[in-house]
This record gives C-alpha cells, sequence and structure tokens, in this order.
C-alpha cells in the first residue's frame, strides 16, 4: 500500500515562514516553566471591563443564554456604536476584533499584483495578512519614533497602493501623529486606495484630544475604513471584538466575506452594556494617565528616556537593541513579561504597560537589579 501523501499548500502558503505575529505570554511561560508575576507586555487592561458588562453577562449565562449563537447582525450593538459616533447602522460592520477585520480588509481589497503600503515595524498583524493574501507590501521607516504620514502618502501613489496601514495613536511605540499629518495623508491618497486607520487605543483620549490627531469621522469618503475596539479601554481584549466605521459600501462588503458567527454573544452583550458606561470609561482614562507616569518616572530614575504615549504602555529608549534585548530577557527571567519593536531603529525600546498597581510594584521591585546585570554584562 502506498502512503498518503498530505496535501499540498497553495504556492503562497507554501512560501510564507511559520511564523505567527506574536508570541503569547502563556507560550514563554510553557517555555520558562513558570507564569510571569507581571503580565505587562501585551497591552491588556489593567482596569478590565466595565462592572455593567459584567453584570450583563452574569444575566445572560443565569437566563442560559451562551448555549445560542450570537446575533449574525450584532444588531443593538452596531444600533447603539451608530448613535455614538453620529453615523448610520449600516456604516458599522462588528467582528471578532481588529486583527480580524484586518483580514477581512485584505481579502475584499487585494489581489495579484497588488500593492500594500505600511510602516517599517508597525502592528504585524497587518503585514502578516498581507502577506497570506499573495501580495506585494512596500514599508516605509518611522520618522522621530512616528509614523511617517508624508511617506505613506508618497509610496502610496508611486506604487499605486490599494491599502494603506496607519494607527493612530501607534502601536509598538505609542505616539501620535497630528490630525493635520493624517489629513494630508488622506489627500494625498490615489485614487482607488483606502486608508485603514486604526484607532484602536483612542479611547484612552478625550474627545478633544482624539480630535487633535485624527479628522472627525466622515462616512461620505469612501476611501478611509477606521478601526476601533473594546480590547484595550474597555477591557475586554479576551471576549475579541471590535468593530468598523466607513462608507455604507465598502462596509456591505464585508457581508460577502465575514464569519457570520465570529462574534461571540456573551461579546455583543457586554460591549453593549459597555457603552452605557462612560463613567468607568473616564475612571480607566485617568488610571492610565496615571500609570504612565509611573511608568515614565522609574525610568527616568534610571537614566533611561520614556517617548511620549497616549497608549496604555510606554516605550522606554534603552539606547541599542541589544541592550533593549537583554533588558527585555532580564525582565522575563524577573517574573515579568514585557514586550520591544523588533525593527531598529525602533528596537532600541523596551514596552513597558500599564498594570495592575501591584504589578507595578514587582516591576519596581526587580528593574534596578534586572538594569544593572544588564550594563554588567
Amino acid at each position: 500500500m502506498i502512503s498518503p501523501s498530505p496535501p499540498a499548500f497553495t504556492p503562497v502558503v507554501a512560501g510564507l515562514p511559520a511564523s505567527v505575529p506574536f508570541v503569547g505570554p502563556e507560550t514563554l511561560e510553557r517555555r520558562r516553566g513558570a507564569p510571569f508575576a507581571a503580565r505587562i507586555g501585551a497591552n491588556e487592561s489593567a482596569s478590565g471591563p466595565s462592572p455593567k458588562a459584567f453584570e450583563a453577562m452574569q444575566a445572560a449565562l443565569q437566563d442560559d443564554q451562551a448555549r445560542l449563537y450570537g446575533d449574525p447582525e450584532s444588531h443593538a450593538l452596531r444600533a447603539a456604536l451608530a448613535e455614538r459616533h453620529g453615523v448610520a447602522m449600516d456604516e458599522i460592520v462588528v467582528d471578532a476584533g481588529i486583527d480580524s477585520l484586518l483580514g477581512v480588509t485584505t481579502r475584499l481589497f487585494l489581489g495579484p499584483g497588488d500593492v500594500a503600503v505600511t510602516s517599517l515595524g508597525a502592528y504585524p498583524t497587518f503585514s502578516y495578512h498581507v502577506a497570506g493574501a499573495g501580495v506585494r507590501q512596500v514599508s516605509v521607516p518611522y520618522r522621530d519614533d512616528r509614523e511617517d504620514t508624508a511617506a505613506l502618502g508618497t509610496a502610496a501613489g508611486e506604487h499605486r497602493a490599494q491599502l494603506v496601514y496607519l494607527s493612530n495613536p501607534d502601536n509598538p511605540m505609542g505616539t501620535c501623529c497630528s490630525r493635520e499629518a493624517v489629513s494630508a495623508l488622506i489627500e494625498a491618497l490615489p485614487s482607488g486606495c483606502l486608508l485603514l486607520l486604526d484607532e484602536a487605543y483612542v479611547d484612552y483620549l478625550d474627545k478633544r484630544d482624539a480630535l487633535a490627531i485624527n479628522p472627525p469621522i466622515d462616512t461620505s469618503n469612501p476611501c478611509v475604513l477606521r478601526y476601533r475596539t473594546f480590547s484595550k479601554a474597555w477591557g475586554m481584549a479576551g471576549m475579541r471584538i471590535g468593530y468598523a466605521i466607513g462608507h455604507r459600501e465598502v462596509i456591505a462588503g464585508f457581508e460577502r466575506v465575514r464569519n457570520h458567527f465570529g462574534v461571540n454573544r456573551l461579546a455583543q452583550i457586554a460591549a453593549l452594556a459597555s457603552l452605557q458606561d462612560d463613567e468607568h470609561l473616564m475612571r480607566v482614562r485617568g488610571e492610565v494617565a496615571c500609570g504612565r507616569e509611573r511608568l515614565q518616572a522609574l525610568a527616568r530614575r534610571h537614566d533611561l528616556e520614556p517617548l511620549p504615549s497616549a497608549t496604555n504602555f510606554v516605550s522606554v529608549d534603552t539606547g541599542s537593541a541589544a541592550r533593549a534585548d537583554a533588558l527585555m530577557q532580564g525582565l522575563h527571567r524577573a517574573g515579568i513579561f514585557v514586550r520591544k519593536p523588533g525593527v531598529a531603529p525602533l528596537d532600541r525600546c523596551v514596552r513597558l504597560g500599564i498594570g495592575t498597581p501591584e504589578e507595578f510594584e514587582r516591576l519596581e521591585a526587580v528593574f534596578a537589579r534586572v538594569l544593572h546585570d544588564v550594563d554588567e554584562a
């Protein structure tokens, strides 16, 4: 009997590296044989979900709703989001987080011969999906630790790009571009090009500060798609739920290819309840602002330079990629999970997340020793 051969991957998949955008803290814990004492590397919310979200989920569980599929249209949640953002319901699509939405977007708009533009070292999930689509990506360097919107626009025009990706506030650096710079990028887009404006961290900003970095939502422009999430300021990373806002004809395309049962019922219920608790969001903003100050002060006490941040983490400049990598590895050994950018010149930084007060105390307790060991090695 002839042994069966495994099925062949498509040529695109066969040519991809066997990798994922992130190595999870759980994987690192298995490798080190012990849990982390402080999990501050995944940009998760230390504050958690709104109490109203907890109450809504508990009530749903008691009502035996966990056995039911989620509403494939997320109708109630989209209605609430539409009212919140001043748009129509058919200008919003809900899915299992921004990562999933980016995957669907690349399926919708990238085909053979197309080009996507992003920043070198930017949030890697977009590049992951672009590679999976088998199309060419053009990456432009950061400038002054910010995404270079002028260079993104120039590259989009030169390469006749179909998609341009920009996160503002930025991950992994935590910095922001100005509203004027983003508006100029939108004006510079070539015909038929779509800007993917990732605003995962914008809920950490109040309305005034948010409008200082990104223009108002304008769904009449079919060339801008904006992504939001409940993972960050709303504290629901484990629930996997986010949404995109855009022109109704662009949003309608998602209905052709998205997984209509990809968002679970409890996530929909919790997200809807969260929107009724702006007091919780205001508390989270205050806690994050205080957390950033603590991390920035910790860095400065040890002669390290923290970058300005509008997110729930602070990127700390260690001076070199080798020192940053050694500091990250040393913190891992000390039980502190952190991450760092992987591309020069961003890789000279280590990213410290805002954890609980207890997690900050653990970080503070070992930081001087770990940094000393790094510099003595």
